[in-house]
């Protein structure tokens, strides 16, 4: 127990060092939330992996989905590293960045008002950002509040304020810089310590052969494979269309939502775009391919104590207890890596949820006239707001984490992906198609909140972008096309002559 506590101590005494250390950084609206645009490859790598791979993904995605796929839940997190991190930097890593600063776009919203120039899709979208980022900040809390409770017997109500705090006070002090170098700081803790957590997982299972071949000895309870044995140990698992299905929302979804995006706003050169390609698709090679290929051993665990009193499995729980047999050291090496993807990942949340609520909804609709001064007064407020929201309802969670994840990506990823990635390449691109992507994402996920057409969460979430990608460019092609010369000066940063052609640097 001292061990742990020491470690904890430690971890959140260099949290809030960096947030002191961050204030100088924080003096204006562009750095607060941007960094002053200056962020360089590892700072900007690190804070994309950390910010996509959290609690959420190492309790509750890699303990379910583990669980029902085996080994091949591998593929989510090759999935993630190839769609979600090497594909997201190279298509719109550097337009992205490029065409925020043309606009002076510091937010989703902010670019979406300017790029189809309507302020309407700028509320809209700001609407969208708040209240859909809340159950995803919910399911973080939840994710580590479970392993803090195995490590440490602390309650789940004191574990969530705690950690909602100490987040607080870095990112009011330091805005975007401190979260940056609080993600380099928590990514390289996740980098080892996922390769620490499986091979003493698998050591304690007799080593990785034998933990195959325990694997591979358990009859499948999917009926689609009639209950043979080694369909856990096999390379698509028992159930290949659900897999994929997880493998679309939690890859291409990054490319929708705000707190993953607005990280390319921030890049500083050409250099640190390729060079944060690289470390980045790296990072999630190892963090998320880490996670779900331990999850793929969750069946080996298999005790009352990931069952609940109906017999139900509690699939938030099979990783805690995967945990709960390893040594007090690596117990607590465990506890400093959740805290250090889950802390990330709520400091990017909370950060985009404030700056997006500030700039895009209250800044001249309701509050006239803010300066500098005031804007990052309110912002810090703000902040201060979605944290205390996202506890409340954190400490009463609807839904276990994996569909809490679910709704949330679903609806922000339905209704942002497509005009956003569109808006960047496609002149065409009508304001029309981005209210329908706004109203199919938010419509289908809300929906099947109630009506449960699609029985899963997670393919919900899945059909909502496909369903976007394919709207766009319809509606897009049937409605009135935006003003030529307003598309034409929107889109003449590209072909700004540095050393070669905006579209391929970023070069000042």
């Amino acid at each position: 127990m001292v061990t742990k506590v020491i470690f904890l101590v430690v971890f959140f005494a260099i949290m809030v060092g960096v947030g002191v250390y961050s204030r100088k950084h924080a003096t204006n609206v562009n750095d607060f939330v941007l960094g002053g645009r200056a962020v360089g490859p590892w700072l900007t790598a690190f804070a994309y992996g950390t910010s996509y791979f959290s609690a959420v993904v190492f309790v509750g995605y890699a303990g379910q989905f583990g669980f029902k796929y085996g080994i091949s839940a591998t593929w989510i997190g090759i999935g993630n590293a190839l769609i979600g991190s090497l594909l997201a930097w190279v298509i719109l890593g550097r337009r992205t960045r490029v065409m925020s600063k043309h606009l002076n776009a510091a937010t989703m919203p902010d670019y979406f008002g300017k790029r189809y120039d309507s302020k309407a899709l700028k509320i809209a979208a700001s609407a969208i950002s708040f209240v859909f980022l809340i159950p995803y900040t919910a399911s973080v809390y939840n994710g580590l509040s479970r392993l803090f409770g195995m490590a440490f017997d602390i309650p789940y109500t004191a574990c969530v304020i705690a950690m909602a705090a100490l987040t607080g006070v870095y990112v009011i002090l330091g805005g975007y810089m401190a979260t940056a170098i609080n993600d380099f700081i928590q990514g390289i803790i996740m980098l080892f310590g996922i390769v620490a957590v499986i091979a003493a997982v698998l050591n304690g299972q007799g080593g990785f052969y034998e933990a195959v071949m325990k694997l591979s000895e358990i009859e499948s309870d999917v009926p689609l494979t009639m209950g043979q044995k080694g369909v856990f140990a096999s390379f698509f698992g028992p159930d290949l269309p659900n897999l994929i299905g997880v493998v679309i929302l939690t890859s291409l979804g990054t490319w929708g939502l705000p707190q993953m995006v607005q990280k390319f706003y921030a890049i500083k050169d050409e250099k640190s775009i390729k060079s944060g390609t690289i470390i980045s698709t790296f990072f999630a090679i190892v963090v998320s391919g880490g996670c779900y290929f331990l999850g793929g051993f969750g069946r080996l665990f298999d005790s009352p104590a990931i069952y609940s009193e109906s017999g139900s499995i509690i699939y938030d729980a099979i990783v805690p207890t995967m945990l709960s047999t390893l040594p007090d050291i690596l117990v607590g090496i465990v506890v400093v890596l959740v805290l250090s993807a889950s802390m990330s990942t709520l400091s990017s949340l909370v950060l985009t949820s404030s700056s997006t609520l500030t700039l895009d909804l209250l800044k001249d609709n309701v509050i006239k006239d803010m300066d500098e001064k005031k804007q990052l007064l309110v912002m810090r407020i703000m902040l201060v707001f979605f944290i205390v929201i996202s506890v409340v309802i954190a400490l009463d969670p609807p839904a276990f984490i994996a569909q809490l994840m679910g709704i949330s990506w679903g609806a922000l990823a339905g209704a942002f992906l497509a005009p956003f990635m569109y808006g960047l390449y496609w002149k065409k691109t009508t304001k029309a198609a981005v209210w329908a992507s706004f109203a199919c994402g938010v419509l289908i996920t809300v929906s099947n909140l109630f009506l449960k057409f699609i029985a899963s969460p997670i393919n919900a979430g899945a059909i909502t972008m496909v369903v976007g990608l394919i709207i766009v460019p319809i509606v897009s092609l049937l409605t009135p096309k935006m003003e030529t010369k307003k598309v034409d000066e929107i889109f003449s940063c590209l072909d700004e002559t540095v050393v070669v052609h905006r579209k391929s640097s970023i070069e000042e």
